[in-house]
């Protein structure tokens, strides 16, 4: 059945090219095409992904919670060096994802498992508009839900900035990762979560200081594709996450 829908998708695909009379893609640039087509119709069937963790929220009991995005979903790859071995910490990142995605499955994937702290890493898809047209006020919004949902079930709160994005390995025609992630807005959304974090007292994790360049970039090194980080990218960001950690456990209890 998945089969004959992804041919399905195919042939309407080539035919809306071929009625509109511009030129057919080349072959990365239509299966790119059926892969965001095949997302889109998974998303409007789930649109939080609740299904993705159900069966590991039946048997973990983490004392800390990572909830995220791609860049939280990837740290579990044996080439990033796996996350954080041997700690009590879960990784429920899902790729892709905007904050009113997270915070449709927070209860499911955070507050159901009962941590201690939950380290909330988002915003960079929403920035892009990966479900839609979002502002800065929108995305405050959704963060400032997952906290209060957090602080009202006594889950102690690490609010992560937005990691900086580059343009060093842009592959033309395609835009540089800029384009659709201004650097000027992940500055100014992490202002705000850094102010809102100091208000409401969260610990702010500060990866964006750490990973940032003099041309106000990603380092070039730090990733493959100016946005994920590649392993040097997350030797980056776990000493500085482990180390939000402790310092939330030993804050006061809420």
């Amino acid at each position: 059945m998945k089969k004959l829908s992804l041919a399905i998708v195919c042939v309407l695909t080539m035919a809306a090219w071929t009625s509109a009379q511009s030129p057919l893609p080349d072959c990365p640039d239509l299966v790119r095409a059926l892969q965001d087509m095949v997302r889109a119709d998974l998303r409007l069937k789930d649109f939080a992904d609740l299904r993705r963790y159900r069966e590991a929220n039946r048997d973990e009991k983490p004392r800390v919670v990572f909830m995220g995005d791609s860049i939280t979903d990837f740290w579990n790859r044996p080439q990033f060096g796996g996350f954080f071995p041997g700690k009590p910490y879960a990784d429920r990142g899902i790729s892709g994802q905007t904050t009113p995605q997270m915070l449709l499955r927070f209860r499911s994937d955070v507050i159901a498992l009962h941590p201690d702290v939950v380290v909330i890493l988002a915003g960079t898809n929403d920035i892009a508009g990966n479900t839609g047209p979002m502002t800065d006020e929108e995305i405050e919004g959704t963060l400032t839900s997952m906290c209060e949902l957090a602080q009202a079930s006594r889950i102690r709160v690490v609010l992560s900035s937005v990691t900086p994005v580059g343009d060093y390995h842009r592959r033309p025609p395609a835009l540089g990762m800029t384009a659709g992630r201004p650097p000027s807005r992940i500055v100014a959304v992490n202002a705000w979560i850094r102010q809102y974090a100091a208000e409401h007292h969260h610990v702010y994790l500060d990866y964006y200081s750490a990973m940032v360049d003099d041309r106000g970039m990603l380092q070039a090194d730090l990733s493959e594709d100016d946005l994920h980080p590649n392993a040097k990218g997350y030797a980056v960001m776990a000493p500085l996450a482990d180390a939000a950690v402790q310092r939330a456990l030993q804050g006061p209890a809420r």
